[in-house]
């Protein structure tokens, strides 16, 4: 079994307090296939234009993901330009351009099957639905959103809740869907709108599951510096759903862990800058933080 993740793929420009880069690789489907690729083959669905460097898509392929439904189009890539504040808290965008992704209708190509499981990246509900539709997933399906998409296409997202496994958002983004200040009440609201399973993502607070019959609260790996917290999300979903899909069955120990390893990924993705950073953690990288993990949360 295989994940295919349909999302963006950017070239990112990022500034915070102590540095800058321009058109670095990002979007919300190379980070969640490249955290996903530790763990199980990847499909990944997106399109870049003529202007995205080869070594990035080589780069995926050495990474055992396959970009057989990558779309190269004549154009720009898509590209997205902020600014992070002291913190890093919070990022103001001052740019973005869609370019070759506006109007993105994408061929799902026959390596993909139905039989997969799937994770609908963080982009308009409108295209999740789209492809959800021209794949009929019979496997696990997980989708990611953000706080725009919520305000302009709240109707759109709220119907596709009826038809998704797992639903993943932060916890602003919780209260701003539920109306809801407090988060349980948050979660048991969403969970009243059709998904199975509920990851409210909490940043360097960790992250909490819901479902009818479980929750769980998992700490986020602790890291010593955070350079960029851009794609964070994205990894999380990515490792979460990959690990799943890595394993024969899901249980509620698969499930754990599959969040807990979600934790880990995200943590390396913060510490550089672009989605190529995570191109350099090797799996005796991922082993070591998962066995640190485990002592840090076990008493």
């Amino acid at each position: 079994m295989k994940l295919t993740v349909i999302g963006s793929a950017a070239l990112d420009s990022i500034e915070t307090s102590r540095a800058a880069h321009r058109d670095i690789l990002g979007g919300s489907s190379v980070y969640a296939s490249m955290s996903a690729s530790f763990f199980t083959p990847v499909n990944l669905i997106s399109i870049v234009g003529s202007d995205f460097p080869k070594r990035h898509s080589e780069m995926l392929r050495s990474r055992n993901v396959d970009l057989s439904g990558l779309e190269v189009k004549e154009g720009r890539t898509f590209r997205w330009k902020a600014r992070y504040d002291k913190e890093l808290s919070y990022a103001r965008t001052l740019r973005t351009e869609l370019n070759v992704f506006e109007g993105f209708r994408p061929l799902v190509p026959q390596i993909v099957s139905r039989k997969d499981n799937l994770l609908l990246a963080n982009i308009d509900p409108e295209l999740q639905s789209y492809i959800f539709h021209r794949i009929k997933p019979n496997g696990i399906v997980a989708c990611d959103t953000m706080n725009l998409w919520i305000e302009i296409r709240r109707k759109e997202l709220l119907k596709l809740l009826k038809k998704v496994d797992i639903f993943l958002l932060n916890d602003a983004e919780a209260r701003q869907l539920s109306g809801e200040k407090d988060l349980f009440l948050a979660a048991k609201y969403i969970l009243s709108k059709g998904a199975n399973m509920l990851i409210i993502k909490k940043g360097e607070n960790g992250s909490l599951l819901f479902s009818k019959e479980l929750s769980f609260l998992t700490p986020a790996y602790p890291v010593k510096k955070v350079s960029d917290p851009t794609g964070a999300g994205d990894t999380f979903a990515g490792a979460m759903l990959g690990y799943i899909t890595g394993r024969k069955k899901m249980s509620p120990e698969v499930l754990r862990r599959a969040i807990v390893y979600g934790s880990i990924m995200a943590s390396f993705a913060v510490e550089r800058f672009s989605a190529e950073g995570l191109a350099r953690v090797t799996r005796a990288d991922v082993k070591a933080r998962y066995e640190r993990f485990k002592k840090l949360t076990r008493f």
